[in-house]
């Protein structure tokens, strides 16, 4: 009979296409992740896999049982889930996917609260951006994923924690230095700085300001948000600043001014999402409510942050960004 040990090293092979990859994923040397496919294609009476001279590739049949052992893996992990996790929330092992842009600014103040109060849980941690983190949660590489909502993909429950408004944030250089814009000029998004291809809240910015036309500023993409407020603060652009990241990306002496809009404004709805499959949806809402306690606490600063200077800048079509 073939093991869940080696539907594990076949389905690493036919994720990473790699046997040398896949042995370190799974922790393991590449000869005996090598011996262990060798016995599972043995047993199904079967080839699986096409070594060649330097790739490898799935057969027919590789493919077909890639996908089945995928989900094979999946049902034994939500049922050791279920075994183990019944008795209390949050213990044991929990691998959470976070993304880039909520990652420095929620998990720093929540950690060590889900550290006191569930002293019994092993939290590993993965951030990354939304589709990888989805190809996870998935494929049962993550148990829980905090992103940004909505999400489009089949077999998973998501959790509405809480809102996170945005800021325009435009340049202020001493002497007119730099940039010489107006609300109402950096909306228009000639001049809008945004993070690189693949990160939601670059699309997020692109769905509230419109599509970028040639010789924008938008061809300035950054990997983070820190990078974004620095460029905006030597005058290269403006930019539209999550609420729950300006106690960390805003300092009183950068020479920045920040604008607030009018409700209802643009929005981020910042969630959770999970296997529908997995048997701890009670951890999961456990997590959230804390979450999103932390999140509200972050977003609801900036009243007694820095200061606003036009609390009423008024958007043309008002909505809540969709990811």
């Amino acid at each position: 009979m073939f093991t869940l040990k080696q539907l594990r090293y076949f389905a690493a092979v036919a994720r990473h296409r790699h046997f040398g990859r896949a042995a370190a994923e799974c922790h393991v040397s590449q000869p005996a992740l090598s011996l262990q496919i060798q016995e599972l294609e043995r047993f199904l009476g079967t080839q699986l896999i096409e070594r060649r001279r330097n790739a490898i590739a799935l057969t027919e049949a590789g493919h077909d049982i890639a996908e089945r052992a995928n989900r094979i893996l999946i049902e034994a992990t939500d049922l050791i889930d279920h075994a183990r996790h019944r008795p209390k929330l949050l213990t044991g092992r929990l691998e959470l996917g976070v993304i880039p842009s909520i990652a420095p600014y929620l998990l720093p103040a929540t950690l060590p609260r889900l550290q006191e109060s569930y002293p019994a849980l092993d939290i590993g941690l993965r951030e990354t951006q939304t589709a990888t983190l989805l190809d996870d949660l998935v494929d049962g590489r993550l148990d829980v994923a905090l992103l940004s909502l909505p999400i489009e993909r089949p077999g998973l429950e998501t959790l509405h924690l809480f809102d996170d408004a945005f800021l325009l944030a435009l340049p202020a250089l001493p002497g007119g230095d730099g940039l010489a814009l107006t609300p109402e000029a950096a909306l228009a998004g000639e001049n809008l700085l945004l993070l690189e291809e693949g990160h939601c809240l670059r699309d997020q910015a692109l769905s509230f300001c419109g599509p970028a036309r040639p010789g924008s500023r938008r061809q300035y993409g950054a990997s983070s948000l820190s990078t974004i407020m620095q460029m905006v603060a030597n005058g290269f652009g403006t930019t539209l600043l999550p609420a729950m990241a300006l106690p960390i990306e805003f300092r009183p002496d950068m020479p920045v001014r920040l604008y607030r809009f009018a409700p209802p404004g643009p929005s981020r709805s910042i969630g959770l999402a999970w296997r529908r499959t997995s048997a701890r949806k009670g951890d999961f809402q456990a997590l959230g409510r804390m979450l999103a306690e932390i999140g509200r606490s972050l977003t609801e600063a900036r009243e007694n942050g820095p200061p606003i200077e036009n609390e009423a800048l008024r958007l043309t079509s008002p909505q809540r960004l969709a990811s």
